[in-house]
């Protein structure tokens, strides 16, 4: 699997400009430090927020990309990320306004025609991603102490699984639309779990921040 100049500077730009937009949502003391609100900017805040916001949000955006990647290259296509550097301005402004929306980007592959079955796969890739980290970041909730481990497992879990069950909604450019159009089956089986287990998190895990 190659990686061009332009998708390591489009995945790097994405991963940070993520990671700050979550900072920003997430520490209001850090956006208002920023804004002069406060009169001081809580710079250690600011770091270990934007640390394990990229370890954690970023992460789980990184490794889903690159499931929809490595598989669509499975299947014979050329694939490569690109950044949409107006809504990664646009959710770091909305950050730091209090809302949160991200929309940094997509794979796009193109070449060899792949079957209804196979562009399932590649679309589901992702979500599938995104359960599986929710589950390594689990560990941490369960038996970390109380302290910045035990935030980045609540976040892992928690954040990892919304990703899941909205990039599995129906709609529009999103994963979910690609796999009904497949299977039903898969669809609802997929959709339904990363549903609950979002929902499930919310109530009972947090955000850890």
């Amino acid at each position: 699997m190659r990686f061009s100049g332009r998708e390591i500077r489009d995945l790097g730009a994405a991963w940070l400009a993520l990671g700050v937009a979550f900072t920003f949502f997430f520490r209001r003391d850090v956006a208002f430090g920023l804004l002069g609100a406060t009169g001081q900017f809580p710079l250690d805040t600011a770091i270990v927020t934007l640390l394990m916001s990229m370890g954690t949000v970023g992460v789980g955006f990184l490794l889903h990309e690159l499931a929809h990647k490595v598989v669509a290259i499975r299947f014979g296509r050329v694939a490569e990320f690109r950044a949409d550097y107006t809504m990664l301005a646009l959710a770091i402004g909305l950050g730091l306004a209090g809302f949160l929306f991200a929309a940094p980007g997509a794979v796009y592959h193109m070449g060899r025609e792949v079957t209804s079955r196979q562009n399932g796969l590649i679309a589901v890739a992702g979500p599938v991603t995104n359960l599986l980290l929710a589950a390594v970041f689990f560990p941490l909730v369960v038996v970390a102490p109380d302290g910045l481990l035990l935030q980045a497992g609540q976040l892992g879990v928690s954040v990892n699984l919304i990703l899941a069950a909205f990039n599995m909604l129906p709609f529009g450019p999103l994963d979910g639309r690609t796999v009904i159009g497949w299977s039903i089956i898969v669809f609802a089986l997929v959709f339904t779990v990363s549903a609950a287990l979002a929902v499930w998190a919310v109530l009972f895990v947090g955000f850890g921040l």
